[in-house]
């Protein structure tokens, strides 16, 4: 089959389009024929090496994290799915590799695509959808009347963090640029910071949770907007120590990821307040959850560019030069 494969890290001549074996299905598995992937910033950091402590591929290796398709073949032990039915999903950490015309996924980690999505359209969320619901859901465990600060509102990300809170019954904030002021709001966002005119943490006073996607100084700004006992969950900031555990690391690299995160842990106690970092988990099941919200039009995926399967490079330059107005983008197989 046909794939974009990473043959050596460290940079963007490093992904390559050739020739990989098609993939073996085990008794739990499905096959499934990829109509559509989409970018995410993983890929890049993957590409790139950044993750190789907690995510060592050994290269060459296929990437890619997102997929809607339709399921050509099923193990001997899988009896919730059929050949024909459409499905969307995020492969496990261990089984990445969507930028391909094939790949065999567990069936726990595959969910029926909604019917009111195009394959396009049902690429674009599984890994953001499911980092929101475990976000917000599973490790925040929003409660109506919270207040939520979603950063990077017309990312990816953050589009689908911003419906899910106000589904949720959060007053929902949000930090953006000028162009999409008006696409966050009528997502959701009771309040918008035009982060070209403001500054966040001069506006926006005791919130409740942070979902930061951004890192750096942002991470560090948003420990200042919130309440006591709040907390900020990131996906961009430093590893702790729960994760290294999470993972099964062994006990240095969990020393390690605990030694990065301890200036931000750090000062998060002196404020009263909480750091955690979140690595989002594949889930079949939590997609479910959220396919009535999709097909109710409760959460609606924004896609910015559909590129052709043949410029899956150049979908990922595209993404990591910041080119996207808002929302995913997306290959397409022929």
């Amino acid at each position: 089959m046909r794939a974009f494969t990473v043959e050596r890290y460290g940079d963007k001549a490093g992904v390559r389009a050739g020739e990989v074996p098609d993939p073996e299905v085990g008794a739990d598995d499905v096959l499934v024929r990829i109509r559509a992937a989409s970018i995410n910033p993983l890929d890049r950091m993957i590409r790139d090496g950044e993750m190789k402590t907690i995510l060592p591929y050994r290269v060459p290796f296929v990437l890619g994290n997102d997929l809607a398709g339709i399921v050509i073949e099923v193990g001997s032990a899988v009896t919730d799915f059929a050949v024909g039915d459409e499905v969307f999903a995020r492969p496990d950490k261990d089984r990445i590799g969507t930028f391909a015309e094939l790949i065999a996924v567990h069936r726990d980690d595959v969910a029926i695509k909604p019917a009111a999505l195009t394959m396009e359209e049902a690429a674009s969320l599984p890994l953001v959808a499911l980092t929101s619901w475990q976000v917000l859901v599973e490790r925040a465990r929003i409660q109506p009347g919270q207040k939520v600060l979603v950063h990077a509102g017309s990312g990816g990300l953050g589009t689908i963090a911003i419906q899910l809170a106000k589904q949720l019954g959060a007053h929902v904030a949000t930090t953006t640029s000028t162009a999409n002021v008006d696409l966050v709001k009528r997502l959701g966002a009771d309040v918008v910071i035009d982060y070209k005119k403001q500054a966040f943490e001069t506006v926006l006073h005791d919130y409740d949770v942070v979902l930061d996607s951004l890192g750096g100084e942002t991470l560090e700004k948003s420990l200042d907007v919130l309440k006591p006992g709040g907390q900020v969950i990131s996906v961009a900031g430093p590893p702790d120590a729960a994760l290294g555990r999470e993972l099964g690391a062994n006990p240095v690299v969990r020393l390690a990821m605990s030694a990065l995160s301890f200036r931000i842990r750090r000062r998060a106690r002196r404020r009263n307040v909480s750091y955690s970092f979140l690595f989002m988990k594949a889930g079949g099941d939590q997609l479910r959850k959220l396919t009535p919200l999709i097909e109710a039009g409760t959460i609606r995926p924004v896609v910015d560019t559909v590129f052709p399967f043949e410029s899956t490079r150049e979908a990922l330059e595209y993404v990591e030069a910041g080119r996207p107005k808002a929302g995913k983008v997306v290959v397409r197989m022929p």
